[in-house]
């Protein structure tokens, strides 16, 4: 792939770094980053000669911040401080995060704000350019004093030592791969170890991913409601822009936009209009649709910005001030991120509790307008999609157990120097495990929004939720007789997770409006 995207010359932007983490763009490192690098790298050199210690220089770290590193002594200092700390256990973290991560403190090494060299810089993107993943485990970080752990495993691979995957994914020996890409390893000098592991980058990385992915669900999220108003003969005159007015709230109001443009026109809506319609309110989870979602995007907008602020930032301790200082500092410390995560997963577990429930209103016979029990076929002796509602509710109950807060959990660590911590990399785990819940519990509300759809027919649906029962029916066929429903819904969570869902409502909701 020749896209490139640029490190250095300013800020990332969030689509930069999950074009990097997730479709392999190249990295360049910006000229004039690498000369602010040198400069640096040259004040530190200076600090290294100097008879006083300075941390990170000529001490040691942590708890071990006063005891005096002899220079001859620290280039040891240097390994050992990443191969200890390179301690994660449990299974592979995820690809796309391990390259976000990775990617985010190249960023912060090209400020020239840490005190490394330039070759530390260029072997960075070296890897990333040639595919190279260091192997990072489960569990390690505390999101404090960054999130070491993961950090030093890629910091060991920049060594030459560890464990990696090549570009095709085979795991291999660290030297062995960075000697089939010709990239030399690094034998790191003062300051560099510390500078190579004091970030938010995994938690970062992941908040990005996330703030990407949700934005995609959010809107799928108003494609599932639209089709379940329809099908279930709700009503759209509670979406009224004037009624969204009263309450300007942003989202809410965004919301309740595209549920009024998913549902225009739909000849299903129209039968039910006028006089002879006895439907007073919907139920809630029909009714506040706009209401639930919109808070939802408020909660992401909030969390976009703070992760902007952060990509940003020029996090390491000690740092080099712009005036040439280096200082310590707390800057490493994860809750901002942290705490954006959390809020993230309780939005999360909340949209997709209603989303089920207003698949189980399709369900029942008592509640949805007409449909037959479970959307069955045959009756009694068909269930139809009974048990697919079961795997929502499932689902759901565990989203509310991933909404419990990490951050407001600490323990202290490295003899209680390190007393309080974020737990933002737990945090941004447990929210990755829950977007992919709320994108199977959202494909299950469109599989049965869309059969429902059909079991009205005559009556044709809107353009826009047309287009997505007819984008589904590409992949799962219509109403009949039970069939294996596991790879349906595989499928479905494929095309919501891919963003197809949306998009199929979303263009021809700008069709007709051109």
């Amino acid at each position: 792939m020749n896209a490139s995207v640029t490190v250095g010359a300013s800020p990332l932007t969030p689509r930069e770094v999950v074009d990097v983490a997730r479709d392999g763009f190249r990295v360049v490192v910006d000229a004039d980053a690498l000369e602010r690098v040198a400069d640096t790298r040259a004040l530190i050199e200076g600090l290294a000669d100097d008879p006083e210690p300075h941390y990170g220089i000529s001490t040691g770290f942590g708890a071990l911040a006063t005891t005096f590193i002899a220079e001859d002594r620290r280039a040891q200092l240097q390994a050992s401080l990443i191969r200890s700390h390179a301690a994660g256990t449990g299974g592979e973290v995820e690809r796309e995060v391990v390259r976000a991560l990775m990617l985010l403190r190249l960023q912060t090494l090209a400020t020239g704000r840490t005190g490394v060299r330039p070759v530390v810089v260029e072997t960075y993107a070296a890897l990333l350019n040639a595919g190279i993943t260091p192997i990072v485990r489960e569990y390690g970080s505390l999101g404090c004093s960054g999130d070491l752990a993961p950090l030093s495993h890629v910091a060991l691979a920049v060594m030459g030592e560890g464990e990696v995957r090549d570009a095709s994914g085979q795991a291999l020996p660290t030297a062995d791969a960075l000697a089939a890409a010709g990239i030399a390893p690094v034998a790191l000098r003062e300051k560099e170890g510390l500078a190579l592991i004091n970030g938010t980058d995994g938690m970062l990385g992941m908040l990005l991913l996330a703030v990407h992915d949700l934005e995609t669900l959010l809107l799928t999220a108003d494609v599932a409601a639209a089709l379940s108003i329809e099908s279930q003969l709700g009503t759209d005159a509670v979406f009224a822009a004037d009624l969204m007015a009263l309450r300007p709230q942003l989202g809410q109001a965004e919301s309740a936009a595209n549920l009024r443009a998913l549902l225009e026109g739909s000849p299903i809506m129209a039968s039910h209009r006028g006089p002879g319609c006895t439907r007073v309110q919907d139920a809630y989870s029909l009714r506040c649709a706009p209401q639930v979602h919109g808070a939802a995007r408020d909660t992401l907008a909030y969390a976009a910005v703070v992760a902007e602020r952060e990509l940003a930032s020029a996090i390491d301790n000690p740092v080099v001030t712009l005036d040439g200082r280096v200082e310590s500092n707390g800057n490493f410390h994860g809750a901002p991120v942290a705490y954006v995560l959390d809020f993230l997963a309780i939005a999360v577990a909340d949209v997709a509790s209603m989303s089920e429930r207003r698949t189980d209103r399709a369900l029942d016979v008592a509640r949805s307008n007409g449909l037959p029990p479970f959307l069955a076929d045959e009756v009694g002796v068909d269930s139809g999609l009974m048990i697919a509602q079961y795997a929502a509710a499932g689902i759901v109950s565990e989203l509310k157990r991933l909404a419990v807060p990490a951050s407001v959990d600490s323990i202290p660590s490295s003899a209680m120097q390190e007393d309080h911590v974020s737990m933002g990399w737990a945090g941004a785990r447990k929210l990755r495990r829950a977007l992919d819940g709320l994108a199977r519990v959202l494909a299950i509300e469109v599989m049965t929004g869309c059969r429902a759809l059909d079991l009205r027919a005559p009556l044709g649906p809107a353009a826009a939720t047309g287009a997505v029962r007819d984008l589904v029916r590409t992949r799962v066929a219509g109403p009949g007789p039970d069939r294996f429903v596991s790879p349906e819904i595989e499928a479905v969570t494929d095309l919501v997770a891919s963003g197809a869902v949306a998009a199929a409502a979303l263009t021809r909701i700008e069709g007709d409006h051109a």
